[in-house]
């Protein structure tokens, strides 16, 4: 930002992504810039920030003041309460955003604790604190004020080198609950039944190749994460609470099917799933035809992920694909189908890596008719992974419910229990799952540029 007087940028909420805004701006060139967090971790984070050129102040009132853009970077299950206590310190004429994963409370906080003279420009970067911001979509919501200053905040934020979308509040909740609410409620499952079953599932030898590498590498990934992340879009996204609900009753459905032996009704029901999402008939391979259309598949080839399992396949299985029903995807698919959701037509706005990779482990299974008869037949006959599928509908159920009551304490003692278990292969699963999706990049750009 050159040639012009620079907005004074205040930061209200000093977490991992309010950390990381405040370091990108200051390292863009933004000359002025307040933070603060609790009050009573003012001389933490002074010490903290001391020498970087960015300016701790003691509270909320103090960062209201005096900026000209202020942003709050809270949770959602706070941002009420943050903004009856800071918004009517807000500056004359300033500019508010807030930072939070969903929405609605955003917004009814905005209408009624901030003074009517604010204008409020809204964002949201699709992406966690240790992503590169470079080329993810950064939300911006024009919501009250001027046009001007959605220029002012593009500016702004130029040095993210973020991809710029415009959404109005009310789209931007439908499109994060489109594209997260039911992966998260698969993957949040999958460490759940994992957990309850007590084993690590690389050490299984049923989870080390192929497309079950990218399950336990995106569980794991999540589960290194803070559980208010997810709590914040499950329990405060309306939309994403119908969808957790219908993935719980999808997965106990395809259940009863599978063990009651209904090969007919299972088999039109997965089938009609594949073509009401991604348009592929039931004789038809995936590929040129269908949502997608010619675009490549997400996930390559499954050698290519071979080399990220935390576990080692055993010599004598080596080329022998294990049987599996995959509940988790099967069910992910029927709850986007039943909903009439298609979440390609969300990957030009949220087509963050990791939602790739959500997104990607389910178009792979379904792109192969070979592969969707396996899961079928498997869901059927096979008795391996049996006592898996019933954890994870217990695990299923149980995380609708949680949902269902609306409880932050309930949602993080449930997800902290599972994440515990996890703990001590986090930073290698880390490590690897980036790994792991950088050669996923690549092998895409190797086969767009062909």
């Amino acid at each position: 930002m050159t040639g012009k007087a620079q907005p004074v940028i205040g930061i209200i909420g000093m977490g991992d992504m309010g950390r990381m805004y405040a370091k990108r701006l200051k390292a863009g060139g933004i000359e002025t810039i307040y933070v603060c967090d609790k009050p009573e971790s003012y001389e933490q984070l002074k010490a903290e920030l001391e020498g970087t050129g960015i300016t701790p102040l003691r509270d909320g009132h103090a960062v209201s003041r005096l900026s000209d853009l202020i942003i709050y970077s809270v949770e959602a299950a706070a941002i009420s309460a943050v903004v009856r206590e800071y918004g009517p310190s807000t500056k004359l004429g300033a500019v508010v955003a807030g930072q939070t994963s969903v929405k609605a409370p955003e917004k009814e906080a905005f209408d009624r604790w901030l003074p009517e003279d604010v204008s409020v420009v809204s964002v949201h970067s699709l992406h966690g604190p240790s992503v590169t911001t470079e080329g993810q979509p950064l939300i911006i919501i024009h919501y009250r004020g001027p046009e001007d200053n959605v220029k002012m905040v593009e500016d702004v934020f130029r040095c993210f080198k973020s991809r710029y979308v415009h959404l109005s509040y009310e789209e931007h909740d439908m499109v994060t609950a489109n594209t997260q609410a039911v992966t998260h409620a698969a993957f949040l499952t999958m460490g759940t039944a994992w957990k309850n079953s007590a084993s690590y599932p690389w050490e299984t030898t049923r989870y080390v190749s192929g497309i079950e590498v990218v399950k336990v590498n995106i569980t794991l990934r999540i589960y290194a994460a803070k559980w208010h992340v997810y709590a914040g879009l499950a329990l405060l996204n309306p939309s994403a609470q119908t969808q957790i609900q219908q993935y719980s009753r999808s997965v106990t459905e395809l259940f009863k099917l599978m063990v009651e032996g209904m090969e007919s009704e299972l088999s039109e029901r997965v089938w009609s799933a594949r073509e009401k999402v991604f348009g592929w008939k039931r004789d038809e391979e995936g590929g040129e035809g269908g949502v997608g259309g010619g675009r490549a598949p997400i996930l390559l080839k499954e050698d290519l992920l071979d080399q990220f399992s935390l576990g080692q396949k055993p010599a004598e299985a080596e080329g022998k694909a294990n049987p599996n029903s995959h509940l988790s995807l099967l069910a992910m698919v029927d709850c986007w189908a039943r909903l009439g959701i298609r979440p390609y037509e969300h990957l030009a706005v949220a087509g963050t890596p990791v939602f790739m990779l959500w997104i990607g482990v389910a178009e792979y299974l379904f792109r192969s008719t070979s592969l969707v008869a396996s899961a079928i037949s498997a869901g059927l006959s096979d008795r391996v992974h049996r006592s898996d599928d019933i954890e994870f509908v217990v695990g299923a159920r149980g995380w609708s419910e949680c949902v269902s009551f609306g409880n932050f304490d309930l949602y993080r003692r449930r997800f902290e229990e599972s994440a515990n278990f996890f703990a001590p292969r986090f930073e290698e699963a880390t490590k690897l799952g980036g790994k792991m999706i950088k050669a996923i990049q690549d092998g895409q750009a190797s086969t767009a540029g062909r």
